[in-house]
């Protein structure tokens, strides 16, 4: 394979409410702590043993507006995009980095009943948005609905 590939995939909880800044221009962003863990055994001792990643999220324009709306803390998420490191100066002139995920999509993964916004998201529905500067458009998925249908009753129909 001659090209390369950056893609990361989190499936985490928010650590914090969605920071936004908007520009003059009409674009915005929003920016978030997402905590994924790590759990397992130590061979050794037989204790658990958990650790906790931080990644900085970045989510640019409408998904950013969606995110801001709908995200609240400790909020279940699924984020995928792509790794960049910033690098700048700080007041001191020494060169400082930044590791962060640009979001390109994502899913809320947290029930409607258990988001601390009590309410917030839509009913049956998870919110999915893509980045594509291609196609730029906002997707939102229906969860699978259940058949209305009393129970003990079957359709007569059956293709089997």
């Amino acid at each position: 394979m001659s090209g390369t590939l950056n893609k990361v995939m989190l499936i985490g909880h928010t650590g914090d409410e969605v920071k936004m800044h908007y520009f003059e221009g009409g674009g915005s962003i929003g920016r978030f702590p997402l905590a994924t863990n790590e759990t397992y055994t130590n061979r050794n001792t037989g204790e658990r043993v958990s650790n906790t990643e931080w990644h900085n999220i970045v989510v640019r324009n409408k998904g950013a507006e969606i995110c801001e709306k709908y995200l609240k803390k400790g909020d279940k998420v699924y984020i995928e995009g792509r790794i960049k490191t910033r690098k700048w100066q700080d007041d001191s002139g020494n060169d400082r980095y930044s590791t962060e995920i640009q979001c390109t999509d994502f899913t809320f993964l947290s029930p409607k009943n258990e988001s601390e916004g009590g309410g917030a998201m839509p009913q049956n529905k998870s919110a999915s948005h893509s980045n594509n500067t291609n196609s730029g458009q906002q997707q939102r998925q229906n969860q699978p609905q259940q058949s209305q249908q009393p129970a003990g009753e079957e359709e007569d129909d059956l293709p089997f």
